[in-house]
């Protein structure tokens, strides 16, 4: 008895909503910037506990301009906080919506693969006196192994 975790029927209309969606969000965060990996190992990160930390030193800075030099720039921190604030919220359900995407993927392709293992199967037992011999031998290159060179003893 294959699985069944998900149906999902998408019509071209909900694919194309969903699509019309992520171009107004798309064009809604256009601020948005993409690191590559170097910079975003490099970069100083304020986690949760620093978070409280910064939050304290921002208001403390800025309640006391008088010990700020002009090439610290309090107002954009405080810019930043707010950003990070009024984004959070939007992220999370972003992130929501990734992980049930990320989840209905797995899903659909385990229930598709578990129907294809099980009908692999009775190929294997039926298929050689149905003329599907030849059909199986193909689908049976998924299970190929290939050899790894064999590595040269150092002496």
């Amino acid at each position: 008895m294959s699985q069944n975790i998900v149906s999902l029927v998408l019509t071209d209309a909900q694919i194309k909503t969903a699509t019309d969606a992520m171009t107004a969000l798309e064009g809604a965060l256009a601020g948005l910037i993409s690191l590559d990996a170097e910079e975003r190992r490099r970069l100083t990160k304020m986690g949760q506990k620093s978070e409280v930390f910064c939050r304290q030193a921002i208001s403390v800075l800025a309640q006391n301009p008088q010990i700020v030099p002009p090439s610290l720039h309090v107002a954009d921190a405080q810019a930043d906080l707010l950003a990070l604030d009024r984004l959070r919220p939007v992220f999370d359900r972003l992130q929501k919506l990734a992980e049930r995407g990320s989840d209905t993927e797995i899903a659909l392709g385990s229930d598709v693969m578990d129907v294809a293992l099980e009908g692999y199967g009775l190929l294997k037992v039926s298929g050689k006196n149905q003329g599907l011999d030849g059909l199986r031998k193909e689908l049976s290159s998924r299970w190929a192994k290939t050899r790894r060179p064999e590595a040269t003893a150092v002496a």
